[in-house]
């Protein structure tokens, strides 16, 4: 078997390598390219690739796999909103995702980013680099004394619930499918706006659909209490924004710990030199404020996560490529 791997970043690439020396039976080309109109050339004679791109899987690409009869497909990321499905039923290519490659990771980067928050980490620190020493004006709340609003109870918001409940505080959960545990304990509210109106805390744990693109809009926000902390270490699509800035200027929103951002392709990942030089006027809006910590879709970055992208992606490929089969193959309606 021949896999190509794409868009493999030095910090897979040890973690590739070593899957590689672990399956002698398998060809594997790293590219550090992603793949397009231009690289996807390189996947000819192999019977399939891996991959992990926020960049769409055009139409024009997927068909080229087909020209070249690759059947597999296997990305090393959840999300699967930027394939074209049409093309993929067409040339007959099975796709498998990662589906969990550490929820814990990202649980506990998400609690972490609210503590910050809470505990005006932006601000002591700022005033310490100018020699300020001084407690005032910036009392903290304590996480304790809040209700989070879990939404979305897969596996990333359930290791959520336990690091909030570790802290003390009172959780309550919205999501369409229940959670049979959560469901016996008591933690679901019925719809969106109960969970808006009850929370002190939003932390955000859904996919990217259609459906809840801009679920976070002004409508939403003034549905939430005055004071409310957001959290979205999960899509940028899910926030509005220009909605987002509003609320923050009001203070209905006391602040928000942002790891995506709806307009993120092309500038998270990527080094612009200089403050000045970052090509999105809105970003830099919310980088400005205190109480707001803005990172770039980092939460899932840890050693143990990382790894696990590689292996889940290549043990798929190579899974569908033997058995026809894989636990973590992507079922499209």
């Amino acid at each position: 078997m021949k896999i190509v791997a794409y868009g493999i970043r030095d910090d897979e690439r040890p973690f590739l390598d070593q899957w590689s020396k672990e399956n002698p039976d398998v060809e594997v080309v790293g590219k550090s390219e992603l793949l397009d109109d231009q690289t996807v050339t390189d996947a000819e004679g192999a019977d399939g690739i891996v991959v992990y791109q926020q960049k769409p899987y055009t139409a024009s690409v997927i068909n080229k796999l087909g020209e070249y009869g690759i059947k597999f497909m296997s990305l090393r990321n959840v999300g699967v909103d930027n394939i074209d499905w049409q093309a993929i039923k067409a040339n007959n290519i099975q796709v498998t995702n990662v589906p969990a490659y550490s929820p814990e990771a990202i649980a506990e980067y998400t609690v972490t980013t609210l503590m910050m928050l809470l505990r005006r980490a932006r601000q002591f620190m700022k005033k310490e680099s100018e020699g300020n020493f001084k407690w005032a004006p910036d009392l903290a709340d304590e996480l304790n004394q809040m209700t989070v609003g879990v939404y979305a109870t897969g596996k990333i918001g359930r290791a959520a619930i336990n690091i909030y409940r570790g802290f003390g505080a009172k959780v309550i959960a919205y999501d369409i499918y229940h959670n049979p545990e959560l469901e016996a304990e008591g933690v679901y509210v019925d719809t969106p706006e109960e969970l808006y109106a009850q929370s002190d805390v939003i932390s955000l744990h859904a996919p990217a659909t259609a459906e809840n693109e801009h679920m976070l809009n002004d409508k939403a926000f003034a549905s939430m209490k005055d004071g409310v902390w957001i959290l979205n270490p999960a899509r940028g699509t899910l926030i509005d924004t220009d909605a987002l800035l509003r609320a923050l200027d009001s203070g209905k929103v006391a602040g928000a710990g942002l790891d995506v951002y709806e307009d993120e392709v092309g500038i998270f990942n990527s080094d612009f030199g200089s403050f000045d030089a970052i090509p999105d006027e809105r970003l830099k809006d919310l980088m400005k404020r205190e109480n707001v910590i803005v990172t770039p879709h980092i939460a899932f970055y840890t050693k143990r996560a990382v790894k696990n992208m590689v292996y889940y992606a290549m043990d798929a490929n190579k899974d569908l490529f033997e058995t026809g089969k894989s636990d973590k193959l992507v079922q499209v309606d």
